[in-house]
């Protein structure tokens, strides 16, 4: 019974256009337009709800979906002439491969900005590890996880700068372009798989670079400790040095604010670069 009603549905589904009647009222619907809508709130769904664009500020979900399905609708009336329309496929096993398709390209897309909003967090962990922060985490609201203390504060930093820098206009732009360069229901053939790599190395080069005034200088500052212990046996360096290192790391730190802006404004453009050569 389920089966010759999912069939007898798909069929209305497949034509080219319903008509819909309310209250005396016809309306007409063009199905590759809607499905073509839904393939496209998938991809772009991933994009935002998978990074952290969207998780630090804790929206509902019922307001993501609207605010995903809207943008999907502005990006398709606007631009829909270029990237065409998907003809609504004869069985849902192609819907389905076409809706993972577009699922995977928005987690290949998002994955770049994870990677940008992880190399604060990473740098931020070792800092907390240098500082004796490590003990302590706080719960990241996207995957439930503990994370770093300092790294949870330079993640929000930079959250808050890339919304004031309008970094996340040149994400919208970034998107039409993905569809241009992708239109809903291309192969995933046509993704460049090895920029996904390289990728992850900018997580680890840039989250040392963020960090690096204070990590070398916690570092002379526990060889100058060690210097002291050996010297004055008879005094608990480490009852000194504790709060001694987590004043001059967070001192450090906050001087180094400022000279921040090229390494992040790289680390910006970086993504943009990445979308573009990943897309092919």
């Amino acid at each position: 019974m389920d089966v010759e009603c999912s069939a007898e549905l798909f069929q209305n589904i497949n034509r080219k256009h319903t008509t819909v009647s309310i209250t005396n009222m016809d309306i007409t619907v063009n199905a590759n337009s809607v499905i073509t809508l839904i393939l496209m709130s998938i991809r772009i769904g991933a994009v935002f709800i998978l990074s952290p664009l969207l998780s630090l500020t804790q929206l509902p979900v019922k307001i993501k979906v609207l605010l995903v399905l809207g943008l999907a609708a502005m990006v398709y009336g606007g631009v829909g002439d270029a990237i065409g329309t998907y003809e609504v496929p004869e069985s849902f096993g192609q819907l389905f491969s076409a809706a993972l398709s577009e699922l995977f390209v928005g987690m290949v897309l998002a994955f770049g900005i994870f990677a940008v909003f992880a190399v604060f967090m990473f740098g931020g962990r070792i800092l907390d590890f240098q500082m004796g922060f490590g003990v302590a985490g706080l719960i990241d609201p996207l995957t439930r996880a503990q994370n770093a203390l300092l790294g949870t504060a330079l993640t929000i930093m930079a959250v808050i700068v890339f919304f004031a820098l309008d970094a996340h206009h040149y994400v919208l732009r970034g998107l039409v372009y993905s569809f241009e360069r992708l239109p809903v229901g291309v192969s995933l053939t046509e993704l460049n798989m090895a920029v996904v790599v390289s990728q992850f190395g900018v997580v680890f080069v840039y989250g040392l670079a963020i960090v690096s005034p204070a990590v070398l200088t916690l570092l002379l500052l526990d060889i100058g400790m060690a210097v002291a212990a050996r010297t004055m046996p008879q005094v608990n360096i480490f009852i000194v040095g504790l709060p001694l290192k987590i004043a001059v790391g967070l001192l450090v730190l906050a001087l180094s604010i400022k000279y921040m802006s090229a390494t992040i404004e790289s680390l910006f453009s970086g993504l943009f670069r990445y979308w573009e050569q990943v897309l092919g």
